[in-house]
């Protein structure tokens, strides 16, 4: 067969550039014009069998998947879809960050300041009142203070009649006792004693609420913060409140100064009266001095714990927190007549006046002091 022939070229054979891979357009037929008829015509090499062409399509295909998976390894990844909202995946936590975390969560004091606050506010009841005060609680713990005042204390009574009925009143007291039980038992003695039974707020200390179950435990059973503001609040409420005017200076007392008055500030209880019109009642505690006499008072390092000193006993340290307990002394409380200025409220601005009368009701309560302790005959049985 010779190249002028038709089937020279037959569906059996393949141009040259689409054996070796090309998929162009096959190279044009070489014309009969420009060659030279003397010469031998070449044979072609492109004629190949059908498993031969079927075996170079494979190949074809082979490095045609080779090339798409290689463009796809180099080409960033697609964005992962949202995660359902039907059912979210949950991130594990880094192991390392979660343990370093939990560690130093459970060696910080703030960790433990919180359980305990939490413990002192557990089973509060919705009849709260403004200053914390939870009636439903202070009901659960009355059969304890009921228990201190009749059987452990003994306290008694006088002048209880003095107190009005109804009404805005002050009751200005000595402060005693290395751990203020005062409060609770004047409280505790107007509410039995009273022929009204009334309720008594009384101010106590900053440092009682830095301790995260005793400062919730006061609060709830009546004890307010005190400053001026909450004072006054409580006046107006027509409330029977009760202050301590010597503050710590009082129950921070020692041994061989007891029953001896410090000095009553500034008469921040004096202008207090005088703002809101009213009364004052003079109160004389005795008894609460020698419960937990203090020999001695360290300060140096009490405000690493949020205390102004830390007292030591003849029980405590030595005996640990059974130290604290405080002894049976027998109690005695003594409500003076009642004291009305009739000054007006501009007059708390006059410091020589208010200076006066805080040296008088101050003088009148170490007055009941001496009288009372004179007349003692012992400390356990009065």
């Amino acid at each position: 067969m010779s190249p002028e022939d038709d089937d020279y070229y037959g569906p059996d054979s393949l141009s040259p550039s689409v054996v070796d891979g090309d998929t162009g357009v096959a190279a044009p037929l070489p014309s009969v014009e420009d060659d030279d008829r003397d010469a031998p015509a070449p044979r072609s090499t492109s004629a190949l069998s059908e498993a031969e062409v079927a075996a170079k399509i494979r190949s074809l295909e082979e490095r045609l998947d080779e090339m798409i998976s290689r463009a796809d390894v180099s080409q960033p990844s697609a964005p992962a879809p949202p995660p359902s909202r039907q059912a979210p995946k949950s991130v594990a936590p880094e192991p390392d960050t979660t343990v370093f975390d939990t560690a130093r969560e459970l060696l910080s004091t703030e960790f433990y300041l919180r359980k305990w606050g939490r413990l002192g506010m557990r089973n509060r009841s919705e009849e709260v009142d403004d200053f914390g005060k939870d009636p439903v609680y202070e009901k659960k713990v009355e059969p304890f203070f009921d228990f201190l005042y009749e059987r452990y204390f003994r306290v008694e009574c006088e002048g209880i009649g003095g107190i009005p009925a109804e009404g805005r009143c002050l009751l200005v007291a000595n402060h005693s006792g290395t751990l203020p039980y005062d409060g609770m038992m004047i409280k505790t003695a107007v509410k039995r004693e009273h022929p009204q039974h009334r309720d008594v707020r009384w101010l106590a200390e900053d440092f009682l609420f830095h301790f995260p179950f005793l400062g919730s435990f006061t609060n709830r059973i009546g004890a307010v913060r005190a400053c001026q503001e909450n004072a006054e609040r409580l006046l107006e409420q027509e409330s029977l409140t009760a202050v301590f005017p010597e503050g710590v200076k009082g129950i921070g007392k020692l041994f061989t100064k007891r029953y001896q008055l410090q000095r009553f500030g500034r008469g921040g209880f004096i202008k207090l009266a005088l703002r809101t019109r009213s009364p004052i009642i003079p109160v004389a505690v005795i008894g609460a001095e020698e419960t937990n006499p203090m020999l001695l008072r360290i300060e140096y390092l009490s405000h690493v714990m949020g205390i102004p000193y830390i007292p030591v006993t003849p029980t405590f340290p030595l005996l640990g927190p059974l130290g604290l307990i405080p002894l049976p002394t027998k109690w005695k409380i003594i409500f003076g007549a009642p004291v009305a200025f009739d000054y007006g409220a501009e007059a708390a601005d006059d410091e020589m006046l208010v200076g006066r009368l805080a040296e008088e009701i101050r003088g009148e309560i170490q007055a009941m002091l001496d009288r009372a302790v004179k007349q003692r005959a012992s400390v356990w049985l009065g």
